[in-house]
């Protein structure tokens, strides 16, 4: 099972759209695909119509005392399944300082997934804690969408000063992108453009600021299923392309 995580130190970046959106791709490749809503917003719980409710709570689901696979909800869409989110996810960095391994605990929750998933999504919540760390020890990709913006990049640095000092998960590849991106802004134009010559880590095709893939909140569904002609929905395509490109993809 391959992992991909979106993650942002900064809030209101996009990650729940992305995450959506692109194991919607996952899916439709054939991959068994499992989207995880690790935020307590329950973001992408809500655009994939599934109740943002976790018998027992996160807490329960942690201390293991239920079998994580009882959490997996059916999506409705074939090959893609959600493990929903729940408001008691805001006390998983509470429950993770607690435990006498606190950088294992996704590991072990994770374990049982292995077989049944080609690939796992991770909606991840803003802010550097213990969930986060928790995410960069099993992530195989991190996947990072940015505004082009100086404080988004000015987040970012900040989140590659921390891998470089703390990182213990050598496999673990960091894919930034441009997300949210508005073209009639000369700010926008001239980081999306000098930002990607001159750093090629970044990955080539933005994701434009568009009505289109906000309407997401209000079909409460991915872009594919209201707008597949669209170029928003071939600009998530490209991008999943290129993901799978840079992670050695076969489907």
């Amino acid at each position: 099972m391959k992992i991909f995580a979106v993650y942002n130190i900064k809030g209101g970046v996009g990650k729940t759209t992305t995450s959506v959106n692109l194991s919607c791709l996952s899916a439709a490749d054939g991959s068994r695909t499992l989207l995880w809503d690790l935020d307590p917003q329950g973001g992408a719980s809500y655009y994939m119509c599934v109740k943002t409710k976790i018998k027992g709570g996160s807490e329960q689901l942690l201390k293991r005392r239920f079998k994580v696979t009882d959490a997996v909800k059916m999506t409705g869409y074939p090959n893609l399944d959600l493990l929903p989110s729940d408001l008691s996810n805001r006390r998983m960095d509470f429950i993770m300082h607690n435990k006498k391994k606190p950088l294992e605990v996704l590991e072990k929750q994770i374990k049982p997934l292995r077989k049944q998933y080609d690939h796992l999504f991770l909606d991840c919540p803003p802010d550097l804690s213990m969930v986060a760390e928790n995410v960069f020890n099993i992530a195989d990709v991190l996947l990072v969408p940015l505004i082009p913006t100086t404080l988004s990049l000015r987040a970012y640095n900040k989140l590659v000063r921390f891998l470089v000092k703390n990182r213990t998960n050598k496999r673990l590849k960091v894919l930034p992108f441009f997300n949210q991106v508005n073209l009639t802004k000369p700010i926008h134009r001239v980081v999306t453009r000098n930002v990607r010559e001159k750093h090629p880590i970044f990955l080539a095709d933005p994701i434009i600021d568009s009505n289109i893939i906000e309407a997401m909140g209000i079909k409460r569904a991915p872009i594919f299923n209201y707008a597949n002609d669209s170029e928003e929905a071939e600009s998530f395509r490209s991008l999943w392309r290129e993901i799978k490109e840079r992670t050695h993809q076969e489907k």
